[in-house]
């Protein structure tokens, strides 16, 4: 059992993709313990052998279309003529594009990657100071997994069989109030540093409108077919695809063949990792209960207190404290076998603590040292992390804010799919 959790932390230290890390601790485990090993492929197929699953790949795929098809643009244009005018207006349309094409993607990198480059561009262009620029780009870009559709709440609803509509909706209070949040920040510092604001006009608003409707009713198209019941979440995968490629291709024309195909092959490489990912945790995962190892940590959890807002709170912090060194996928696979015993046991709202758990991994997605979107960004940006690390530490305060409400007040993220998803 030491040789199975030793080799995982050193993989893990020296830099080793965390797939490889996760696999190669279980893998040695398995021949350590002497477990036959035909478990290894069974564990690992079993963890994805899932129908929601396909909607991984498939979000993927419709995200990187949309962004190859500068469909991202138009959402920008969009957010710009809506916001523009408000004190910090660029940035205020970063956050607004952001939660637009959150309704599409589901992917925080998908947006920092996509929307990012756009966004910094237009904002250094005006005059805001290049680590502005990329910190309110990387904290906007959290809000991708939470606002619906989202690829880690498809994976929790998966390992955790819980209804992937219930979290979908779930998500999109918290998601607005993220953004809320984060352009209360922007107007702070635009009003200290005298950052532009751009004249509104209706004409200009209604013009960019126009040209980006077929975009902006994306989330609309996923959301009303959630709610009506009339498609499942693998399903509203396959209608986004479609949809991207039908507008990028065929109605704005801003896809060639030869980007398709970059498209698909960039999609099928990501949702190869992310899905690797998953199996190599079921194995992890499947060792840790087997060898009393996940009892051993909700004991210890459960030790420190007998007050459920305490729990929450140590939950919260070690969820913050794991996303700031891995992955999601990886996280929600390796810890739910963990903490679903406690959460059940403390009679907590499954939705409500899926969306929670998702806000601490996608807080610790932006978070110093090692929160992937900060790679994204300071590689797009051409910034040194230094930087990035002192100008993002602001941005994490309304984020944890947003993170602590909707912990302890679970009516912000229930409410919403108890009302239409009865």
């Amino acid at each position: 059992m030491i040789i199975f959790v030793a080799i995982f932390i050193v993989l893990l230290l020296i830099g080793a993709p965390i797939s490889i890390a996760i696999g190669a601790g279980a893998v040695c485990g398995c021949f350590a313990l002497h477990y036959p090993l035909m478990v290894v492929g069974q564990k690992m197929t079993t963890g994805v052998d899932s129908y929601l699953l396909i909607a991984v790949p498939l979000f993927i795929f419709a995200g990187n279309l949309m962004n190859e098809g500068k469909i991202t643009e138009k959402i920008f244009d969009f957010a710009q003529s809506l916001v523009g005018w408000i004190p910090g207006g660029l940035g205020h349309a970063n956050i607004v594009a952001s939660i637009i094409f959150a309704g599409m993607s589901g992917s925080a990198a998908a947006d920092a990657g996509g929307l990012g480059t756009i966004e910094m561009e237009a904002m250094k262009t005006n005059g805001y100071d290049d680590e502005f620029s990329a910190s309110v780009t990387a904290a906007s870009s959290v809000i991708g997994p939470i606002f619906p559709p989202s690829i880690p709440l498809i994976i929790y609803g998966s390992v955790a069989s819980v209804s992937v509509a219930k979290l979908f909706m779930g998500g999109v209070v918290p998601g607005l109030l993220m953004g809320a949040a984060l352009m209360v920040l922007v107007l702070i510092f635009a009003l200290i540093r005298g950052y532009e604001r751009t004249k509104f006009s209706l004409k200009e608003l209604i013009n960019s409108f126009k040209g980006s409707i077929l975009s902006l009713i994306t989330p609309l198209i996923i959301l009303a077919g959630f709610t009506t019941g009339w498609v499942t979440p693998t399903e509203a995968s396959c209608i986004a695809v479609i949809y991207s490629l039908v507008i990028a291709a065929l109605v704005y024309r801003t896809l060639s063949f030869r980007e398709f195909l970059k498209c698909a092959l960039n999609s099928a490489v990501t949702a190869a990792n992310t899905l690797f990912i998953i199996g190599t945790s079921t194995l992890f995962t499947y060792i840790m209960v087997k060898e009393g190892i996940s009892k051993q940590i909700a004991t210890f959890i459960l030790g420190i207190s007998s007050n459920p807002a305490v729990i929450l709170l140590v939950i919260n912090i070690i969820l913050l404290l794991l996303g700031m060194f891995m992955e999601p996928g990886a996280i929600l696979t390796l810890m739910l076998p963990v903490l679903l015993p406690i959460v059940q046991g403390l009679n907590l709202d499954l939705v409500h603590f899926g969306v929670v758990m998702v806000l601490n991994l996608m807080i610790g997605q932006v978070t110093p040292p090692f929160g992937v979107c900060l790679f994204i960004i300071s590689d797009l940006a051409k910034l040194k992390l230094e930087i990035l690390y002192k100008g993002i530490l602001p941005f994490i305060i309304p984020l944890v804010a947003t993170l602590l409400l909707c912990t302890y007040f679970p009516g912000i993220v229930t409410w919403l799919p108890n009302l239409l998803l009865k």
